[in-house]
């Protein structure tokens, strides 16, 4: 299998540099000699306004007034924002009794990569908490002139049959679709061929759909800002979903093939051009059956700070859906919102921009090493803690925590949307048992 590094638990620089920047920080982690219980000067009061009142708005037309679901994992008391590095040291590999139990009905969507095999583990152990299950697998790409569908090399046939002894999350291997946009929407044999690729390895690999990656390639390329390849791109999406719609799953024969579209959030207060906005949502909800949005890496080397911060989620989720009137409560359930199981590990000497993401297993060791005091962040939502390397360089450590998680959960349940997982390999154990 590839060993390659993970893209966003070991992100790669296409990702980093497709992001696009918020306009909106007005803070951020700085090497002053500010006591560490201050060291959140980093980002501050982005977008609060605006969500506050269509948060305020959502609740009004469309909250439910249901009581939230309390985790087995509140028994254990890790629910809390004063958490301690040797509680984490001593209960991150304690896992409830019941592996199979669910504490939301909404659907959960779990990300595999090939590099990193705990998530194979993970999503054989935990198989009843997922509904939908992507091992990042494929991609699609220009071959001369044709295209190519590559990555069955990653396919594991007999991982795929233990999970559906073990349970019936469906199976969506992920496809990047990296061929040259401009070839595929103005060749119609192109786009046919591309559309065939996908249904016949479904066909002959026994899949239930697919999860596409697309549209941050298209932003790089430049092409969604030309309206007429806006719409033609989004036209190629409907088409792919139909066809997929045609074909019946082999594993169970009354359920069509599905398309789960992979979306980013907006990094400004208002939508650009590139960006994925509600018109779009509404567009293709009719041929798309999931939207993978990608609420995490909002923070990076150069931009020191949390993963997701909660006011941005609560932002993008009310941009998406809080002027969908009338629509709102239908689409929201198409939404997978995304949950980071990595962190961020920032060197936070000047000039240097350092660092970058982490796994479970280099979180402990931090802990281990360092003892520090964990702190809490509430206007992020997120705990994190500073360290001193060997050099006597300061660091800053953001890692999803306990509760960190169960409020993005809670978020989700509110909006009525799914959660969708990145990726299941990179957390710590105990994380599952919030699901």
């Amino acid at each position: 299998m590839a060993r390659r590094r993970d893209r966003r638990g070991q992100p790669s620089q296409d990702r980093r540099n497709e992001r696009v920047e918020s306009e909106t920080r007005e803070e951020k982690l700085s090497d002053a000699d500010a006591s560490e219980r201050k060291l959140i000067g980093i980002f501050v009061v982005f977008f609060i306004v605006i969500p506050a009142v269509s948060v305020l708005v959502y609740v009004y037309k469309y909250g439910s007034g249901t009581k939230p679901l309390e985790p087995v994992v509140t028994e254990r008391g890790l629910i809390k924002t004063d958490i301690s590095f040797q509680e984490i040291l001593s209960e991150n590999s304690k896992v409830s009794g019941n592996e199979s139990l669910r504490n939301y009905d909404y659907p959960v969507l779990a990300y595999i990569t090939p590099w990193n095999s705990k998530g194979y583990e993970m999503a054989k152990r935990f198989n009843s908490k997922f509904t939908h299950l992507s091992p990042v697998w494929y991609d699609l790409k220009s071959q001369g002139s044709s295209l190519i569908l590559e990555g069955r090399h990653n396919a594991d046939k007999g991982w795929m049959s233990d999970l559906r002894m073990r349970g019936d999350a469906l199976i969506l291997p992920r496809i990047v679709l990296e061929a040259y946009p401009t070839e595929l929407f103005k060749k119609k044999k192109m786009r046919e061929k591309a559309i065939n690729l996908i249904l016949n390895e479904c066909k002959e690999m026994g899949y239930d759909g697919i999860v596409l990656e697309s549209w941050s390639r298209w932003a790089a390329y430049g092409i969604l800002h030309d309206p007429d390849l806006r719409n033609a791109a989004l036209a190629f999406i409907k088409q792919l979903g139909l066809a997929l719609h045609s074909v019946k799953s082999a594993r169970t024969p009354e359920q069509q093939l599905q398309l789960i579209y992979v979306i980013g959030p907006p990094r400004s207060d208002a939508l650009q051009q590139h960006d994925f906005g509600p018109e779009d949502l509404q567009s293709l909800s009719g041929a798309v059956d999931g939207f993978s949005l990608m609420t995490y890496d909002f923070s990076g080397p150069n931009n020191p700070g949390p993963n997701a911060p909660i006011k941005w989620i609560r932002f993008t989720l009310s941009l998406l859906l809080g002027s969908a009137g009338n629509n709102a409560k239908r689409l929201a359930p198409k939404i997978f919102l995304g949950i980071n199981f990595y962190g961020n590990d920032f060197v936070l000497s000047e000039g240097s921009g350092g660092g970058g993401a982490i796994l479970g297993r280099d979180y402990l060791s931090l802990l281990e090493k360092h003892m520090p005091v964990l702190q809490w962040e509430k206007n992020s939502g997120e705990h994190f803690f500073v360290y001193l390397d060997d050099d006597g360089v300061k660091h800053a450590v953001f890692y999803p925590s306990s509760m960190s998680i169960y409020m993005r959960l809670e978020e989700a349940r509110f909006w009525g949307t799914g959660i969708s997982i990145w990726e299941i390999g990179q957390g710590l154990d105990y994380f599952f048992d919030l699901l």
